[in-house]
């Protein structure tokens, strides 16, 4: 019986597609958010002030471990900057916490789609050409570092815990008889609905819904561990979504606490 031929697929040039939509949009989009963000939390991270302002902190800043020498700070957990520090290098307490977010979000399974598709065009939508030889894989180096990704967790994990203190934080303001007196701002409401997108975003992480059922074959005979691992699905079908939720919320908080701290914005007291 004679057999069926069936044609190699044939390689297109780089962009070469017969989708008639407008496939070159999202890969753009996605790129030039990636930049924005990438650009501003830097130049955010370098500053080293005005990431505080009275019971508000910045994301980016938090927790801060010590506060820059000069400069107190009543959210540091251990007084001023170290002794150890290089003198020859800037010091900013975004320094010392934000390889823990930037490492997780950076070899997020979603994310590195996303930014290798806008970046590392291979290939840049589903059937359109792709340059070169495309994707290879992540099992050399550079790209087999990505595999932190699971190692990374806890710390993202515990960030939530500091940025949920920093919420709890924003609702105690100072009284006018001295003293705190609890109230709600619109920096209440800006940092509360952070952690909230930012936990999230987290809780819907591939590595974590693994974790808590992933690793059993019957999860029927696991109420609580069925039961997690339900929740933590409802957050990964809208891993996306969350994603860049939280990354734009995380830059809009840091730019309100910013401009509070410099008298450009009030921070208005709902009640």
């Amino acid at each position: 019986m004679p057999s069926k031929v069936t044609a190699l697929p044939v390689k297109r040039p780089f962009g070469e597609t017969t989708r008639p939509d407008a496939w070159w949009v999202q890969p753009i989009a996605v790129g030039l958010g990636f930049l924005i963000f990438i650009v501003y939390s830097t130049w955010a991270a370098f500053q080293g002030q005005f990431y505080a302002s009275d019971n508000l902190l910045s994301p980016f800043y938090s927790p801060e471990l010590w506060f820059p020498a000069g400069e107190p700070s009543t959210h540091a957990l251990f007084g001023e900057q170290p002794g150890w520090w290089p003198s020859i290098l800037p010091y900013s307490p975004a320094f010392l916490i934000l390889w823990a977010p930037v490492s997780f979000r950076l070899t997020c399974y979603y994310y590195r789609g996303a930014y290798y598709k806008a970046y590392w065009p291979g290939p840049p939508s589903c059937s359109v050409g792709t340059p070169g030889t495309g994707y290879m894989g992540e099992r050399k180096f550079p790209l087999i570092l990505q595999n932190i990704h699971r190692y990374t967790l806890p710390f993202a994990l515990l960030l939530l815990v500091f940025l949920s203190l920093d919420a709890w934080h924003a609702l105690w303001f100072e009284a006018a008889g001295g003293g705190e007196e609890l109230g709600v701002s619109v920096g209440t409401v800006v940092l509360t609905l952070n952690v909230t997108l930012l936990g999230l975003y987290t809780m819907g992480c591939h590595s974590l819904r693994h974790l808590v059922g992933g690793m059993i074959d019957k999860l029927a005979r696991r109420p609580v561990q069925r039961t997690a691992y339900n929740c933590v699905s409802w957050c990964n079908k809208r891993h996306m979504r969350f994603a860049w939720f939280s990354l734009f919320w995380v830059g809009f908080s840091d730019v309100y606490v910013r401009l509070c701290a410099m008298g450009i914005w009030t921070d208005l007291r709902i009640f």
